[in-house]
């Protein structure tokens, strides 16, 4: 079973987004999924006990007891965890940090979501795990330009050193349309968003797998508990 920790210290990055849109691919794929919510405010669990239909298992939990939820999914056979963290909460998500295979850092292209971001980068390289950031509600980019706001964020990440995911997900309506009935903009009418997370699904799957070291065939579907 792979595990995938969503962060953002600071709130309001749309890490819950991120985190359920995730966890929505997988189980659009096929990949037996377990979402687990250690935000008090439980946002995530909100979002898929809203879904009809089936969907991604999820259960609300605290960073104390990420460890035992992790050996129950594992009881469960699932393929792949992943944790919604809670803003702020550093123990929590050091816990988290530690129990992943894949830390994805949530930010949008602010000044002060990268000076959030600092603190957890620290975090992640003192723990020695591998980790991307997702940059999260983008401007559009003009004609394939990117406004000046994303690229003082990206020489930024630059400067932080900070792996950052090629697939930017951009300020779209459709991703809270989508989640207030459970879904993954892949659901969706607009072909654009659903790009934009199939593409982050296919890197996000490819770093969980190893990409460089891993089987050329591997997946997470193919892959036992």
């Amino acid at each position: 079973m792979r595990t995938v920790a969503v962060i953002a210290l600071k709130g309001g990055s749309g890490k819950t987004t991120v985190a359920t849109h995730l966890a929505l691919a997988a189980h659009l794929r096929d990949v037996d999924v377990m979402l687990v919510d250690i935000d008090p405010q439980r946002s995530a669990q909100s979002v898929l006990s809203a879904r009809e239909g089936g969907g991604p298992a999820y259960v609300a939990s605290s960073g104390g007891e990420l460890m035992a939820a992790k050996f129950a999914a594992l009881g469960l056979g699932k393929q792949l965890l992943v944790i919604d963290t809670a803003a702020g909460a550093v123990e929590d998500v050091s816990e988290a940090i530690v129990l992943a295979d894949l830390a994805v850092m949530v930010a949008r292209p602010t000044l002060l979501d990268l000076a959030g971001l600092a603190p957890t980068l620290g975090i992640v390289r003192r723990l020695g795990k591998p980790a991307v950031v997702v940059v999260n509600q983008a401007p559009v980019a003009r004609e394939s330009v990117e406004s000046p706001l994303v690229k003082r964020a990206l020489r930024g990440l630059e400067y932080l050193r900070a792996p950052v995911a090629p697939t930017i997900l951009r300020a779209r309506t459709m991703y809270q349309t989508a989640l207030e009935t459970g879904r993954s903009a892949e659901e969706m009418s607009d072909p654009t968003a659903a790009k934009e997370i199939a593409a982050l699904w296919d890197f996000i799957e490819a770093e969980l797998m190893g990409a460089a070291a891993a089987e050329p065939t591997a997946d997470l579907r193919a892959e036992g508990a």
